[in-house]
């Protein structure tokens, strides 16, 4: 069966934990320890988030002032493959070493007139109190919305295209690669206006599990998931009537609605991806992942009779 697993920020990074290369490298061995076991029966292609990291780029960045800081796109690159390269070493020592493995830096096409550009709403970096959001805003013009008890910067989040890199990804698929790819949505570039041929980047960042789910579609995946930290998608999540759907279809899921910065995406994607494709998708805990394949775990999103 042909795979595509959305790992969740937790699988990197969880809330509230600091920053560090060996915090991160962590989390990455305990996802690894989760979906090796899945990489021996299954052809597993890996997509992740990359929010924090890029936010720690950014600032870090803009630490040392002689030159310029990098713009998003850039960073959108930098992350790709330095979570994909932990990523793979991680699973490479668990699985045979004849198993062929592929990160790709994977460039997703948006478009320039997507309302995203005008409405930024992704989260990226870390959380600041107001004061530091106040001060951080005034100096450098960045957009800061609240994030629970705290602030985090907001940037345009437009819809995914295309992915140009499709065709290897999908040539490495047919040679038995592991491919890790379309990490925290892709870097977003668009075809500059009043030249057509040409390709820029965009100080952006695509959703995670929108470029996930066009990329399952592009590949004929036969189940798309995405790993998170709760164990599935809930109705009237956080109150005593909380409840666990375990299996549905975007009919009957979009009849509720789900907060836009976290559920919500995920709901939207996993509709897509059925509607699109007739396959099915399924939203649940990296920690039960083979279970979640089996279908004994997590939401499960189906077509509809």
């Amino acid at each position: 069966m042909r795979i595509v697993i959305a790992l969740g920020g937790n699988a990197l990074l969880k809330r509230g934990e600091p920053m560090t290369a060996d915090r991160q490298r962590t989390n990455i061995r305990a996802a690894a320890r989760a979906l090796a076991p899945l990489a021996r029966r299954h052809e597993l292609v890996l997509s992740h988030g990359n929010g924090p990291q890029v936010g720690l780029l950014a600032l870090q960045a803009a630490a040392y002032t002689s030159v310029e800081p990098y713009p998003l796109d850039v960073l959108d690159a930098q992350t790709e493959g330095m979570i994909g390269y932990m990523i793979e070493q991680e699973l490479r020592n668990l699985l045979p070493r004849d198993v062929p493995f592929a990160t790709i830096l994977t460039m997703v096409e948006v478009d320039p007139a997507d309302p995203a550009f005008t409405h930024p709403s992704k989260f990226v970096g870390p959380q600041y109190e107001k004061s530091d959001a106040d001060r951080i805003e005034a100096e450098k013009g960045w957009v800061f919305h609240r994030d629970g008890e705290l602030f985090r910067r907001v940037v345009p989040s437009p819809l995914p295209r295309k992915i140009f890199e499709i065709r290897p990804i999908c040539w490495l698929l047919e040679q038995g690669a592991i491919v890790i790819c379309t990490g925290g949505g892709g870097i977003p570039v668009m075809y500059q206006p009043g030249d057509g041929q040409k390709l820029a980047g965009v100080e952006a960042v695509i959703d995670k599990d929108f470029a996930s789910g066009l990329l399952a579609r592009e590949i004929k995946a036969d189940l798309f998931v995405m790993a998170t930290d709760v164990n599935g998608v809930y109705l009237d999540w956080g109150k005593p009537s909380a409840r666990l759907i375990r299996e549905t279809t975007p009919v009957e899921l979009r009849r509720h609605t789900f907060p836009a910065g976290s559920m919500g995406p995920k709901v939207e994607a996993a509709c897509a991806f059925v509607e699109r494709t007739g396959n099915s998708a399924a939203i649940g805990a990296l920690a039960d992942i083979e279970a979640i394949v089996k279908g004994d775990a997590g939401t499960f999103v189906r077509a509809g009779a």
